[in-house]
């Protein structure tokens, strides 16, 4: 721990010392002449009154571009795990969701383009989330409670996944699109994209489709076994225009089947290979309405219905299935300037039937009712910008042959930012939020094949309340551009899954507990622009980050991220990008009871891109990604099935994309 300390210290000193600090966006995009002011005039979407990320004191980190593009992979989880303060869980390669600042399952909502996942990922680490990262044209990482905008599902974070399949306004021409091809080493797979958006008069017209088919991945010394992967998905949406504002529908499926490589049979003891087949239908109704009335500039709405399922088999042999049906809605109000404020206010609800039907039927069927109101304000004073918010929420969740509960959570928060002067920002977020559990928490009781436990859930949990404070300051220039934060969050009554050391149906017994909890951590993120010649552009990106998570009576609480640092150089030209970096995973040695220490790693990872043909209508470019070249044995401490299921080796992939 000494090293891991010493090794974050030293990477928070030296961005701290530096005469600079950036933005919350993220590493500038190694394609763009003036990377830092494209990225600022990004919107992020998840918050009111369209602001970008540099305008927001809520920490927040936007991919977009060639940095999306080249942090794409199978799992949203992976998508994102390279940004400071998130990692991700993984369950092979099937399965893996993000952990922000530590927390995960159903403290971090995913959201596609505002609206819930509609899945049952946040039940277990072995179920997928239903989104794409394939398909995104941007993804927005919220840090810290967002329970103000989305509820208690989001008291550690949101991630936004903006894929457009709405369209909002007419594409430039009458017609535009994306596509990409690729094909990886390391599994033997290949994945296919593309996506069309058309416009005529006052309707724009959305389609897009993907597929991915990897096999069994190789790690150092051998392939993983039932380690597969198949994905399918696609879209049709579309809209009507105008001066008033729009109004569009869409209709998605997505297909995802996957091995669990923790459960890869055993022919001897006749044990039979475990795999998930999940299905999702999912109808999205949105738009808005401008100044439709005195003293409203905007209204925004959205109306979703998801129908999923997902099977758990053994062998050829259906075990559990999950079910949920998911209806959402929101409304959301910007209000014009009053007395000096801007904001919106708004409503939330949402209706979810849940089941999980068959012999291993851990969770009883259950459900689950929820409304909110919420309320954001901001205004400036001279150099002092404020940001108010304040949500309160009825839920309630009733299980079949069960006692129904109810919670009221109810979440404050106030952001002030400083502009010292042209570079210098500090900020400071206060916020107090409350969580309801989840049904998981409160009703679980039996084996859970695919993820090889035994959970007991509590029908007693109380509501949690996580009162966090962060401070955060930053700087950019022409030459460097950075960002330091450091946080504590204080939990009561924090909800978690410890083991018990027990062992029931074979299965290691998880219990779901509750008890004060303190997490505390920081990052520090850097970019110097180092040279800008004939031969091209030249950046370096240095990073870190740490949590620490302990309970009230004593002990650390289980499956927290390992700290990290990391540096990256970048160049590119005209023509021509490229990138080669090194991130060092530190050991992770403060566990909870009966859980094992996760060894340090580096993984080294390299890519390059050529532009080989552009015009004013489209660019397309030839991509190599070489990851963990030195072919480390990778296992994250945040994975459930670590002990069994390391990362992927060493792996190459090359493909062609294109926009147009």
């Amino acid at each position: 721990m000494k090293k891991t300390a010493l090794a974050v210290c030293i990477g928070f000193a030296l961005t701290t010392s530096l005469p600079s600090f950036a933005d919350d966006a993220p590493p500038p995009s190694s394609d763009d002449t003036e990377p830092a002011a494209k990225l600022k005039e990004v919107v992020v979407t998840a918050v009111p009154l369209g602001q970008s990320a540099d305008q927001l004191v809520t920490p927040v980190s936007v991919l977009s571009g060639t940095v999306l593009d080249d942090a794409r992979s199978g799992t949203i989880g992976q998508t994102v795990a390279g940004v400071p303060g998130v990692q991700t869980t993984a369950f092979g390669a099937g399965a893996g969701r993000p952990v922000i600042r530590g927390l995960d399952g159903p403290r971090v909502s995913v959201l596609a383009d505002g609206l819930g996942s509609a899945d049952v990922s946040n039940v277990s680490q072995d179920h997928a989330v239903a989104v794409e990262p394939f398909l995104a044209d941007q993804i927005e990482i919220l840090k810290g409670p967002s329970t103000l905008l989305y509820g208690s599902g989001a008291i550690g974070g949101i991630v936004n996944l903006v894929d457009g399949r709405i369209p909002q306004s007419l594409p430039a021409n009458g017609l535009s699109g994306r596509a990409q091809i690729g094909y990886d080493s390391v599994s033997n797979g290949h994945t296919e994209m593309a996506r069309v958006d058309m416009g005529s008069g006052d309707f724009a017209l959305h389609v897009d489709a993907m597929n991915r088919r990897d096999g069994n991945y190789d790690i150092p010394g051998q392939t993983l076994e039932n380690s597969w992967v198949h994905t399918k998905g696609g879209a049709v949406g579309g809209s009507v225009i105008g001066d008033w504002g729009y109004l569009g529908l869409s209709i998605s499926r997505y297909l995802d089947q996957y091995g669990n490589p923790a459960a890869p049979g055993d022919p001897e003891s006749g044990a039979l290979p475990v795999h998930i087949s999940m299905g999702q239908t999912r109808y999205d109704l949105k738009g808005a309405l401008n100044a439709p009335f005195a003293g409203i500039d905007k209204v925004d709405f959205s109306v979703g219905h998801s129908d999923y399922q997902h099977v758990e088999y053994e062998g050829e042999d259906a075990g559990t299935t999950f079910t949920n049906r998911t209806s959402e809605g929101r409304v959301q109000f910007t209000h014009a300037p009053l007395a000096g404020w801007t904001g919106a206010f708004g409503v939330q609800a949402f209706h979810r039937d849940f089941a999980a039907l068959g012999e291993e039927s851990f969770v009883p069927p259950t459900t689950t009712k929820g409304i909110g109101l919420f309320v954001t304000e901001q205004r400036e004073f001279g150099p002092l910008k404020v940001e108010l918010g304040a949500r309160t929420d009825r839920q309630s969740s009733t299980p079949d042959d069960g006692a129904k509960r109810d919670f009221s959570p109810l979440s404050l928060s106030a952001g002030f930012g400083w502009r010292l002067d042209d570079h210098w920002h500090l900020s400071l977020n206060l916020d107090r939020a409350q969580r309801a559990p989840a049904e998981e928490e409160l009703f679980s009781n039996g084996p859970h094949a695919a993820s090889a436990t035994f959970e007991i859930g509590d029908p007693q949990l109380r509501k949690e309340t996580a009162n966090q404070v962060e401070l955060g300051l930053h700087y950019h220039s022409d030459l460097l551009e950075a960002k330091v934060a450091v946080y504590r969050n204080r939990y009561n009554d924090f909800i978690y899954l410890a083991d018990t050391g027990e062992i029931e149906d074979a299965f290691p017994v998880r219990q779901w507990s509750q008890q004060n909890a303190t997490f505390r951590g920081g990052e520090a993120e850097a970019t110097f622009h180092l040279a800008k010649n004939a031969s091209g552009h030249y950046d370096l990106r240095v990073w870190g980050d740490t949590v620490r998570a302990t309970l009230a009576g004593g002990g650390n609480l289980p499956r927290i991220p390992a700290a990290r640092v990391g540096s990256e150089l970048n160049w590119h030209n005209d023509d021509w990008r490229a990138s080669v970096g090194a991130t060092r995973y530190f050991k992770q040695d403060k566990i909870a009871e009966f859980e094992t220490d996760t060894a340090g790693f580096t993984l080294v990872n390299a890519r390059a891109a050529w532009s080989f043909f552009n015009d004013d209508r489209s660019s397309w470019e030839a991509f190599v990604n070489a990851d963990n070249l030195t072919n480390q044995t990778a296992r994250l401490s945040t994975s459930l099935i670590k002990d069994q299921v390391p990362l992927p080796g060493r792996n190459f992939s090359v493909g062609i994309r294109g926009l147009f």
